[in-house]
């Protein structure tokens, strides 16, 4: 046995010699055919004799254990001088570096940047953005619902009432974050990013809410790129409008992301009064604008992509291009 060198050897001479069916097995099994005077001492024998090789063999098991790194070593002969193969480096998803950069030109421009809950009460995420109960406004949204008075957020805005019922103004701040609809197309996906902005204080004017838009969309997209304001309606904000950018990647002309040139990325408008109140500040002392930029749609003109799915469908080709 100490002759064995490899561990695959060794497990084949405990099969031969003791083993379900090796030689010392078959010799004990045999001890029932010698005379009754002789058997103790021959089993005593036998038992002596197996216990020796049993323990011989893990002995000389744990050696080739032992061995084993030494011999693999010698086996396949590692060169630690040849140069090692490059870790691939990560980064920033495409839509994470668009936040980014937006969090960081509004934080220039003095908004904090603050965080809230996706999973958000009907009460906040409707009610109290002057959508009550049947408002008609409500089939606008489409919603995931958790249970009667409990659903997956559908804007970032319930973050207005959150952060006004808990600060006093002047104030600007911006909540990035994930909203979630029943939406699926080139420019709508089930699952999509928003930044809401809002600034509340005195002499607040929609003057204010035009230049700060026309300003991240200038900083994003080079002051060549032309921006149009028209007027829209959202139950939150009185008056409304929504910005729209000149198409990145049709130039204008039309494609499956814009359909006619323009694609809208920041809704807003001043807030509205009930909003105010409902978030205990006084509509007749201050005012304030909000907006929603789509963080999708902007990554996506961002890069010149025509289609927001594939930002979410992991696939490496099409992201590695960027």
């Amino acid at each position: 046995m100490r002759a064995v060198t490899q561990a695959e050897a060794l497990q084949a001479w405990h099969r031969a010699y003791l083993g379900k069916n090796g030689a010392l097995t078959a010799l004990l099994h045999g001890l029932g055919g010698l005379p009754q005077k002789e058997r103790p001492a021959a089993g005593r024998a036998a038992n002596e004799v197996k216990q020796a090789l049993e323990a011989a063999y893990e002995a000389h098991a744990e050696t080739l254990r032992q061995r084993e790194p030494e011999r693999s070593l010698h086996a396949e002969p590692l060169d630690v001088t040849l140069t090692g193969r490059p870790a691939r480096v990560g980064y920033l998803h495409l839509i994470s570096q668009t936040r980014r950069e937006m969090c960081a030109i509004l934080a220039r421009m003095g908004f904090h940047v603050l965080t809230g809950p996706e999973v958000e009460l009907e009460e906040f995420n409707f009610t109290l953005l002057n959508m009550p109960p049947f408002h008609p406004a409500r089939d606008m949204q489409d919603t995931f619902w958790v249970s009667d008075d409990v659903v997956l957020r559908t804007h970032t805005s319930p973050n207005q009432v959150r952060v006004m019922r808990g600060r006093k103004p002047p104030f600007r701040v911006i909540v990035p974050g994930k909203c979630y609809r029943v939406d699926f197309d080139a420019s709508h996906n089930w699952m999509f990013h928003q930044v809401e902005g809002f600034a509340v204080g005195t002499n607040i004017s929609m003057t204010d809410l035009k230049g700060t838009i026309v300003a991240l969309l200038q900083q994003m997209f080079g002051n060549d790129r032309r921006v149009r304001l028209r007027g829209s309606y959202f139950p939150f904000t009185e008056p409304s409008i929504e910005a729209d950018l000149e198409c990145t990647v049709c130039g204008g002309t039309g494609c499956g992301l814009c359909k006619d040139g323009w694609v809208e990325v920041v809704p807003g408008g001043m807030i509205h009064p009930q909003v105010l109140l409902n978030s205990s500040i006084d509509p007749e002392r201050y005012s304030g604008f909000a907006f929603g930029a789509g963080l999708d749609r902007l990554a996506a003109l961002r890069f010149g992509v025509g289609d927001i799915r594939p930002f979410y469908e992991n696939d490496l080709r099409f992201l590695r291009q960027f």
